[in-house]
């Protein structure tokens, strides 16, 4: 295997291109579990019928674990967002579209997105009062068992010469609420300074699946507070901002 063209560089992986292979070369601290938690779920989501690179191989590479996936040719949809403002509405609206196809799908083995909030939200950087209203807000709200990206956003879908569209990095699926992951995505806009595309996006979003914009609303304090917990300072400081952001009564 040859390791020699970075495609892209996140903190502690790194994407190599080989042919027609893509490799994902995870820093040394991650555990196994993890890893090979990933590619099972990325698996599951081949099966329920939505354009994503097939999983080809898990292996090790100079000490480190690597996921091994088909390489998708083309341009992501954030790049074609860059080059193109101009064309910013269209691309939102196929964007919008994407996510909307995943939620409409259903995938029973994949982990609950409420659990696995619940357990962000205590090991949170907020004082026990914040902790305790988001725990129980979050308790209240409805359960559902679409499928949830959990870190969509336009740098996360490839767009090929014909048109088609894939889906990447599944590392943060599970399955739960879709307003709860439209939040997430919402928060992203935030965190790359996009915060006209934030509105445009939630309000796309809104009308496209005739949700109340109050009811994702709701949820960004929940999806802020679980998504401190991972790891970028400058990140934190923002998401804890808006974790802080809670009605007492």
């Amino acid at each position: 295997m040859k390791l020699e063209k970075i495609i892209a560089v996140r903190t502690d992986k790194t994407v190599y291109r080989d042919g027609d292979l893509a490799v994902k070369v995870f820093g040394s601290h991650y555990d196994k579990a993890d890893i090979l938690n990933e590619a099972l779920n990325q698996a599951r989501v081949e099966e329920i019928g939505l354009n994503v690179p097939r999983v080809e191989e898990v292996c090790k590479i100079d000490g480190k674990w690597a996921i091994v996936t088909d390489y998708i040719e083309g341009k992501t949809l954030q790049r074609l967002m860059d080059e193109n403002p101009d064309k910013f509405d269209e691309y939102l609206e196929q964007f919008v579209d994407l996510q909307l196809e995943v939620q409409r799908k259903t995938c029973p083995m994949l982990n609950s997105l409420t659990e696995k909030m619940q357990k962000k939200i205590s090991q949170a950087d907020l004082d026990a009062t914040c902790r305790y209203e988001l725990h129980t807000r979050l308790a209240a709200m409805p359960k559902h068992n679409k499928v949830c990206h959990g870190d969509f956003n336009p740098s996360n879908i490839i767009i090929t010469e014909e048109g088609k569209a894939y889906i990447l990095d599944w590392s943060h699926v599970t399955q739960g609420n879709a307003s709860a992951d439209a939040a997430r995505t919402y928060l992203l806009f935030w965190l790359e300074g996009n915060i006209e595309g934030a509105e445009k996006y939630l309000n796309l979003f809104c009308k496209k699946s005739d949700t109340a914009k109050q009811y994702v609303q709701k949820w960004i304090p929940i999806v802020a507070a679980s998504q401190s917990v991972k790891g970028k300072p400058e990140e934190k400081e923002f998401l804890l901002r808006w974790a802080d952001v809670v009605d007492y009564e």
